[in-house]
């Protein structure tokens, strides 16, 4: 479908443009945070309240 070169330089034009780019870029941003992997900021920050090594009976487990 083509679109005669006097639409496309109205504002409503513009307006849906911009509407359907900011759309694209939401949708994609939602995507690529679904593929990823959850981030868990308490894996980088030590608190003061947990140990530096395990106490576990489990010499192998890590927590």
């Amino acid at each position: 479908m083509l679109f005669p070169e006097a639409l496309l330089h109205t504002h409503w034009f513009a307006v849906l443009a911009t509407f359907v780019a900011i759309n694209t870029v939401m949708y994609a941003a939602l995507a690529l945070a679904k593929i990823l992997p959850k981030v868990n900021p308490s894996d980088w920050i030590r608190k003061r309240n947990e140990r530096s090594e395990t106490r576990s009976i489990d010499p192998g487990s890590t927590r």
